[in-house]
């Protein structure tokens, strides 16, 4: 990648630091002070390569900053794979001293927010930093105005070291990425964590309608529990298509979350959720299975017909688990999912879709799930 007159520096490679890791750049004690707002070209840029993300299922994503392979373009609908190109759940784990950071990035899209969704969490990117006292705490995130985003994420830090992870836009793509540190920092990615928890479902597993992309459930359970996640949400499109079984098959998943019932009519969920189940199980006969219950919407109370779709799927949800049980499947769970909002009727956007609230809560029952399971 070429760059401006404000990109003539570039990270050097040397051994040596933390663990016989690489860091980036030779120290000078003159330029670490903290920097209000530091101008690009007092940084450093370093360009941000696919494969050094986590929250890819799959080895061989030739697209990129994408969730699905091209072999795979044919297998899924057009909507699918059109989804796929969505960034949601890649994140980048790092470890810097810089007292600044600031990033820049091309969105694919300059659709950058929603009706209901800011553009901090359909095209931003969310930094977490790791506190020793209080583990992960937010520590900064862009507000995308334009395709192309350039963002002062944190500055005036103590040059500590610490750990970082960067959460990439739930709902936009990326054509690139990259970070500026100050001259005399260090900074290191970490390699990808392997064996992920694989979420597949909806909007909702894809992060709506998420304030910033670490809110996002996947994101959270996966800082929680101190896991690697891969995010296969499909906005819409999570109704256990039976091409999707086979797809998921080929993850190299520790453990399966299936939370496709707000996409799914009662019919649906009849038909579709032994054979889909049974046929992950041909691919990965092992991996534990997580499947999640039906939504609640939040105006069900008021509206019968809602309450009524509700029900009729939940009964088919238990119906299906349970002849998944008697047809002698293991290590398979199910997490009801009326109340994953909460009670109080404050858990959601529009009814339908979590806010931060919700997704709080939700994460709470799931990383509280997959504990139990072990």
């Amino acid at each position: 990648m070429k760059h401006g007159k404000s990109d003539r520096r570039t990270f050097l490679l040397w051994s040596g630091w933390i663990g016989g890791a690489a860091p980036i750049m030779s120290l000078s004690a003159s330029a670490r002070r903290a920097c209000p707002a530091p101008r690009n070209e007092d940084l450093v840029w370093r360009a941000i390569e696919p494969k050094e993300l986590e929250g890819r299922g799959f080895a061989e994503i030739e697209r990129a900053f994408g969730r699905l392979p091209n072999r795979f373009e044919k297998v899924v609908s057009e909507r699918i794979w059109a989804l796929s190109g969505h960034a949601a759940g890649l994140s980048l784990a790092f470890r810097t001293d810089s007292t600044a950071l600031r990033v820049r990035y091309r969105l694919t899209s300059g659709e950058l927010a929603m009706p209901h969704m800011p553009a901090t969490g359909v095209s931003g990117v969310d930094l977490y930093g790791f506190d020793a006292r209080r583990g992960w705490r937010h520590a900064g995130v862009s507000q995308p105005v334009a395709r192309d985003v350039d963002a002062l994420l944190f500055s005036g830090a103590d040059g500590t070291a610490r750990d970082y992870r960067l959460y990439l836009p739930l709902y936009n793509g990326i054509e690139r990425l990259e970070l500026g540190v100050l001259e005399d920092s260090r900074f290191e990615t970490a390699s990808p964590r392997s064996r992920p928890i694989v979420f597949y479902g909806t909007s909702i597993v894809q992060g709506a309608c998420a304030s910033r992309p670490g809110m996002a459930a996947p994101a959270d359970v996966g800082r929680r529990l101190e896991r690697p996640t891969v995010n296969l949400g499909f906005s819409g499109n999570g109704d256990m298509d039976p091409a999707l079984a086979g797809v998921l098959g080929e993850a190299d998943a520790s453990l399966y979350v299936i939370d496709c019932l707000p996409n799914m009519t009662p019919e649906q969920v009849s038909e579709r959720m032994v054979p889909f189940v049974e046929a992950l199980r041909e691919k990965q006969p092992n991996v534990p299975l997580l499947l999640v219950g039906e939504r609640e919407h939040q105006g069900a109370w008021l509206a019968r017909g809602l309450a009524e779709t509700h029900a009729k799927k939940n009964q088919a949800f238990r119906r299906a688990y349970f002849s998944l049980m008697d047809r002698g499947h293991q290590r398979l769970f199910q997490l009801g999912g009326a109340d994953l909002f909460g009670t109080d009727g404050e858990g959601s956007v529009d009814g339908s879709h979590p806010s931060d609230l919700g997704l709080r809560r939700v994460s709470n029952a799931l990383a509280a799930e997959i504990g139990r399971m072990g």
